[in-house]
């Protein structure tokens, strides 16, 4: 029986399957917090979680998530001075940090699945790590974060960036996102960070019964929208919110 990936976790794109865990590798030294641009970041922090609390972010376990998540780990040091404010930010290879309000709001519907309204949150699967800053958002409200990236750049970016917090509940895969990641399956929760123009297929198959998956879908227009879906013991519903934008989803690893 082979065993879940510790972390970090590198497959090179391969599915891998078993119920075993490794225990995380042992982390490194915390690093120094930037200071850049003199300010107080705890304080920073504040005001953006009172931001979000007043644009409707009402579950206290995501804005605590998001109070305690230090932003500015996770952008280059030159755009330290704009990681407390609503607006996503370049991390290289075209791809972006999402806005805080829209991690927090996916983070928050997550939390109304079925299964962690009856208890907590489970596993869950998150596809596209980008700079590793929602998955550090996640490590704070799920059992356990899969989190999946394409770029190998990336990949490493998320690693030397996550490491130093020693979140032990974190695993993270180089391969590609529409594939899932069969080895962590059923999630309680599935989250994407990037859209496309339809759902893969096995996204769905890997959410367990109750579970919730909350992705970006592009239509006809390419205008994307918060997709919403939920597994019930007979079948699936989705539900459509509000206009999002986020990067295109691919297959493949680069």
């Amino acid at each position: 029986m082979q065993r879940r990936p510790g972390f970090p976790a590198r497959l090179d794109g391969l599915q891998r399957q078993g119920p075993s865990m490794t225990k995380a590798a042992p982390a490194a030294p915390a690093a120094p917090m930037p200071q850049g641009m003199g300010l107080d970041s705890a304080a920073v922090r504040a005001r953006m979680v009172q931001r979000l609390a007043a644009g409707g972010i009402d579950a206290p376990q995501v804005l605590q998530a998001m109070g305690a998540v230090e932003r500015h780990r996770f952008v280059d040091s030159a755009l330290a001075n704009q990681a407390y404010e609503d607006t996503s930010l370049p991390i290289g290879l075209a791809q972006t940090i999402s806005k805080p309000s829209v991690v927090a709001r996916m983070a928050q519907l997550l939390l109304g699945a079925e299964c962690a309204r009856v208890g907590s949150l489970g596993r869950v699967l998150e596809i596209g790590t980008g700079c590793g800053y929602q998955a550090a958002v996640l490590a704070r409200l799920a059992r356990e974060v899969y989190t999946i990236e394409r770029l190998r750049a990336l990949h490493e970016k998320a690693r030397d960036n996550l490491r130093p917090l020693r979140l032990a509940n974190v695993h993270l895969i180089l391969g590609d996102g529409m594939l899932g990641y069969a080895g962590g399956a059923p999630y309680a929760g599935i989250i994407a960070a990037a859209g496309g123009d339809a759902l893969p297929q096995t996204w769905c198959e890997q959410l367990a019964i109750g579970g919730r998956l909350v992705a970006p879908l592009a239509g006809p227009g390419g205008q994307q929208s918060l997709l919403v879906i939920d597994r019930g013991a007979q079948g699936l519903t989705q539900t459509v919110l509000e206009s999002v934008h986020f990067v295109p989803l691919k297959s493949g690893i680069a």
